[in-house]
């Protein structure tokens, strides 16, 4: 069940996180855990909403979704809240979460 915060002011307000990683073995899968247990962290009922691989170019969700420069993970995060951003080894994963 989603815990209520206090102060919707507190939960709202956008936050950068950046990870650095130092293990040549790191993959999506590692990062995306390691990103999920820091959101967690800071708010434990932490959604993660989209993600991007620079590795493989790959992000999610990958349908377009509005115009313009931004890639369309970003839009659907933006659109639907998100103000969580772990931003993993400058860059190289990044994932967006919405913080309740």
């Amino acid at each position: 069940m989603a815990e209520i915060p206090a102060s919707s002011e507190e939960t709202n307000a956008p936050e950068i996180i950046h990870l650095r990683i130092e293990n040549p073995d790191l993959n999506f899968e590692k990062a995306c855990d390691l990103s999920r247990i820091r959101a967690r962290a800071i708010n434990r009922n932490a959604m993660m909403l989209a993600w991007f691989n620079r590795r493989t170019g790959e992000g999610f969700p990958d349908y377009d979704c509005g115009a313009g420069d931004k890639p369309p993970w970003r839009v659907f995060a933006d659109a639907r809240g998100g103000n969580l951003t772990i931003d993993v080894n400058d860059g190289e994963f990044i994932f967006i979460y919405l913080k309740f």
